[in-house]
């Protein structure tokens, strides 16, 4: 008996590597500041929690339809036309388990072997383990602090082949919390659109980015490109990581053969997790849910002015998600070995640049800033004694 070939070359995810480390300090004693996942601690809004221990009461809890209920498909439709003034129909959506659930049945529609995928470096990681698995190639740009470390239409431009079948953006992004401007994503999509290639852009942090001066909240792609393919989910804006619940928008061609992949791959997503998520949308778990948006803007503002006292820069400042993407060169130290001796010496367990592509491998470490304002202090205050010792 062997692995496949596939099973042999996948890389780890080296954040959640670090977690583990971090776990198995903790159990021999020592006290770890988290700051390595990106993982919310507000957990889901109330109403939502307490529809899940009511719908636990013993009552038959059969498959759902395997793009989700009718009524949480209406729901995430209501909230595109609420918050972001789209239109979506509900039969263009499938309730996912998580976002990886969306982003793998849209690869498996979407990617024959051979296919190029072009992604930003830096990017997250397991979205091009998804496109791999499927014999699709991750082409990755390399991006610069001047273009927000993100796409832009000369970057795709410099790595465009004959071969390129979809062009993916995640706007904000992990690892670096940056936005591309709205006018350049709309731009990146009509340039793919234009030369026959998928558009999939993941906004599963779009709802945290800030708004927009007069206070909007910020544009969702389906505004300009509504053919693009929207990944989405309930783990970040709605605090839900563990209940994996996610959602894709997709083209109405797209419709029937990624509900066949669906039904083949999952059956659905989490019947309960479904029918609790509807709760997701009322005014006062939206309304908490914006607490605490604006609450993760505070510690964005801790964790900036920590770091800028310590000396390690953040080439471009972040405007969503719960990340900060810092510069360790001046330490001396590669990323890896920062990321190994914080949290061997300091107990900070922050994640190297290596997971998110080439370009930063060395140079760059992610901060989440998910955690509380307490761990972010502390956090910030270990690194800063750890620093001096290099110094």
């Amino acid at each position: 008996m062997r692995l496949s070939q596939r099973a042999q070359a996948v890389e780890p995810f080296h954040a959640m590597a670090f977690g583990r480390q971090a776990g198995e300090l903790e159990a021999a004693g020592h006290h770890i500041v988290r700051l390595g996942l990106g993982e919310p601690d507000f957990g889901a809004p109330p109403a939502v929690r307490e529809a899940m221990r009511a719908v636990m009461d013993g009552r038959p809890l059969p498959y759902t339809p395997a793009f989700g209920l009718p009524a949480l498909r209406e729901a995430i439709a209501g909230f595109y036309r609420d918050r972001h003034r789209v239109t979506v129909d509900p039969a263009r959506i499938a309730v996912t388990p998580g976002a990886s659930g969306a982003l793998l049945l849209v690869a498996a529609a979407t990617t024959d072997p051979g296919d190029e995928v072009i992604v930003a470096d830096p990017s997250y990681p397991c979205n091009r383990q998804l496109v791999e698995t499927f014999g699709g190639r991750v082409v990755a740009a390399a991006t610069t602090p001047a273009s927000r470390y993100q796409l832009d239409t000369a970057a795709v431009d410099r790595v465009w082949s004959d071969r390129t079948s979809a062009v993916m953006v995640a706007s904000p992004s992990n690892p670096t919390g940056t936005s591309i401007p709205f006018g350049e994503l709309v731009a990146v999509c009509e340039q793919a659109r234009a030369r026959g290639a998928w558009r999939i852009v993941d906004e599963i942090y779009l709802d945290l980015a800030d708004p927009a001066p007069d206070g909007t909240p910020p544009r969702s792609i389906l505004a300009a490109d509504p053919d693009a393919i929207v990944i989405n989910s309930f783990s970040k804006y709605f605090g839900m990581t563990g209940w994996r619940l996610g959602w894709c928008v997709l083209p109405a061609a797209l419709v029937p053969a990624v509900e066949r992949l669906a039904m083949n791959y999952f059956l659905c997503a989490s019947a309960p997790a479904q029918i609790a998520a509807l709760e997701c949308f009322t005014g006062e778990s939206l309304a908490i849910c914006e607490d605490r948006r604006r609450e993760l803007a505070a510690r964005r503002a801790i964790v900036l002015d920590g770091l800028a006292r310590i000396g390690l820069p953040v080439p471009v400042p972040p405007d969503g998600a719960f990340y900060a993407y810092f510069d360790v060169t001046g330490t001396g130290l590669t990323a890896w070995e920062f990321c190994r001796r914080a949290l061997e010496e300091a107990h900070v367990a922050v994640t190297p640049g290596r997971d998110f592509g080439a370009a930063t491998a060395e140079s760059h470490v992610r901060l989440s800033y998910a955690a509380s304002r307490e761990a972010l202090r502390e956090g910030l205050a270990r690194l800063e004694t750890f620093v001096t010792t290099l110094l």
